[in-house]
C-alpha cells in the first residue's frame, strides 16, 4: 500500500497571511496529499480563522482530491461547544477531525467538561457515529506532562479504545523512537495506524523552541552541527533537508504508513523533501 501523505498548517493571523497561505496550499497540493489538517483556535476571532482556513480548504479539496481535517481541542470547552463546531463541519461534509486535548487558555482555571482526550473521541463517536475519521495524537518520546512511558502508553490505547481511527505522532528526530513506540502499543493490542510526524529545518532557533515546548528532542550531533552553522541559512537548509530526509527514508523503509508534515505554513522545504521521496 502506497504511503499516504498529509501536511499541516495554523490560520495565519492577518489577511496578508491567509492570502500566503493560499499560496502555499496551492503548491502543496500538487504533491497530491491526502489531507491537510488545520490546528485549532479556541475562541473568538482566532475561532473564526479556523472556520475560515478549513472551509477554504475543503472546498479547494472536492476539485484536488484531498480532504480538509480540522484540529479540535476540548480542555477548556463545553459540550454544547463541541457539539456545534462538529454540526458545523458535518454540514460542510468534512469527514475527518484531529481531536486533542490541547492546552488551557491563558488565564482559564477551569478545564471544562473534559479533561482528557479519550473523552472527546468518545464524545465525537456518542455524537456523530462513524461519520468522522477521527486521528489523535501520539508520543514516541512521551507527553511532557506523562507521569512515564506506561501511563502515556495506557493513555494513547485509551484514546483508541475510545474510537480513534489514527494517530499521528508529535514530531521526532530518533527513528528509533517511533519504531520502539510502534513495538510497545502494538503489544498492548493497539493496531490504528500510526503516521510519523515530520518536522522541516527552516531554523535552528525556532526548532530549538518548538523541541523545547512540546518535549521533542534534539540528537546532540544535530543539535551541534545546526550550532556550528550559525546564521548561515543555506547551510542549516541543506543539511536538514538531508537529515529529514534520511529519517523519512528509514522510517518508511520500517514500514510507516505514512508521513505527517508539519509545514508551519511554509511549501519549500516539504516540497523538496517528499520529491527527494519519490513521493511527489
Amino acid at each position: 500500500m502506497k504511503p499516504e501523505l498529509s501536511i499541516e498548517f495554523f490560520p495565519p493571523q492577518t489577511p496578508e497571511g491567509m492570502d500566503k497561505l493560499r499560496v502555499v496550499r496551492s503548491k502543496l497540493a500538487a504533491l497530491k496529499p491526502a489531507f491537510f489538517s488545520v490546528t485549532y483556535g479556541a475562541g473568538g476571532s482566532t475561532q473564526e480563522r479556523t472556520f475560515e482556513v478549513v472551509f477554504e480548504t475543503q472546498d479547494e479539496g472536492k476539485q484536488a482530491g484531498f480532504e480538509a481535517a480540522p484540529h479540535l481541542s476540548c480542555i477548556g470547552s463545553s459540550a454544547p461547544l463541541v457539539r456545534d463546531i462538529l454540526a458545523r463541519y458535518k454540514a460542510a461534509g468534512i469527514r475527518r477531525i484531529v481531536a486533542l486535548r490541547g492546552d488551557l487558555p491563558s488565564g482559564m482555571a477551569d478545564p471544562g467538561e473534559f479533561r482528557y482526550a479519550n473523552e472527546l473521541v468518545d464524545f465525537i463517536r456518542k455524537e456523530t457515529g462513524d461519520w468522522f475519521h477521527i486521528e489523535v495524537a501520539a508520543y514516541p518520546e512521551w507527553h511532557p506532562q506523562a507521569r512515564s512511558p506506561k501511563d502515556d502508553l495506557l493513555n494513547f490505547k485509551r484514546k483508541v479504545e475510545a474510537g480513534a481511527d489514527s494517530a499521528i505522532t508529535q514530531f521526532f528526530f530518533n527513528a528509533e523512537a517511533y519504531e520502539h513506540f510502534v513495538s510497545d502499543v502494538r503489544a498492548l493490542g493497539v493496531t490504528i495506524p500510526i503516521i510519523p510526524g515530520i518536522m522541516p529545518i527552516a531554523s535552528f532557533t525556532k526548532l530549538a523552541r518548538f523541541a523545547d515546548s512540546s518535549g521533542a528532542e534534539i540528537p546532540r550531533w544535530i543539535r551541534k552541527k545546526l550550532e556550528s552553522y550559525g546564521d548561515d541559512a543555506d547551510s542549516i537548509r541543506a543539511f536538514g533537508l538531508d537529515v529529514v530526509t534520511d529519517l523519512c527514508e528509514r522510517l518508511l523503509k520500517a514500514g510507516a504508513p505514512g508521513l505527517h508534515f508539519y509545514t508551519l505554513n511554509q511549501a519549500n522545504l516539504t516540497t523538496e523533501i517528499v520529491k527527494r521521496l519519490g513521493m511527489a
